[in-house]
């Protein structure tokens, strides 16, 4: 399995069987560029929740029509984008994509602050993807605060800004640690107004023992 990361929460799995899955998939800082060079021969997209920078209608919708691609997000991303046509998932669901190739649907609770006031921009439908390929489990978390689960993967995406929406570096540790990933990826760290201090980050990482790679965008893994 490869896993390449892009901006805020996006990743892109390349699993063993060929298919090529692309999570989140976002506005910040899009490149047009992308369509050409990486986002191509998509075969499947997850989105965890509404917000643009994890939803870009406009450039999933091209993607679906160039490659085909199926659509995986939640009841609310319908009702709030009717542009787009997915397969509805839910929490607790299995994707089962063949080949010995499945998504589990996780949980996900996304941190509310004063300026979600009014839920016009709150998402109260949120979850996570486990990709597994039979090898191995890719966990996406999406924006999420720490929860208890027995959830368990090789390889974690995971928030580390906090700032009341998702876990800091200090909880978004832990919870890699319960998962016994062997990779963990800090991410949803690349908007200005929601900036990270890596040192912080270090610090809190080291005091629970756990190792990150921080990949710049575009960079991937291999495990």
């Amino acid at each position: 399995m490869k896993i390449t990361k892009y901006a805020q929460s996006c990743g892109l799995v390349e699993t063993k069987q060929g298919k090529r899955i692309l999570v989140d998939p976002g506005d910040y800082e899009f490149d047009e560029k992308l369509l050409d060079t990486d986002w191509i021969n998509i075969d499947y997209i997850f989105v965890t929740h509404k917000h643009g920078d994890h939803c870009y209608t406009e450039i999933i919708n091209k993607i679906i029509e160039r490659d085909g691609a199926k659509l995986y997000t939640t009841q609310e991303v319908k009702e709030s984008t009717p542009e787009l046509t997915p397969e509805i998932v839910k929490e607790g669901d299995v994707i089962d994509l063949g080949e010995g190739l499945k998504a589990e649907v996780t949980k996900a609770v996304h941190g509310w602050i004063p300026l979600f006031k009014g839920g016009n921009k709150f998402p109260e439908e949120n979850v996570g993807y486990i990709i597994d390929d039979g090898d191995k489990r890719a966990y996406f978390t999406g924006d999420t605060i720490a929860f208890d689960n027995d959830y368990q993967c090789d390889v974690i995406f995971l928030p580390v800004c906090g700032h009341g929406l998702m876990m800091g570096p200090w909880e978004g540790a832990m919870f890699a640690k319960m998962t016994e990933a062997s990779i963990v990826i800090p991410c949803h760290a690349d908007a200005p107004k929601h900036p990270v201090n890596w040192d912080y980050v270090k610090s809190e990482f080291d005091s629970v023992e756990v190792e990150y790679k921080k990949l710049v965008i575009g960079e991937s893994v291999e495990i």
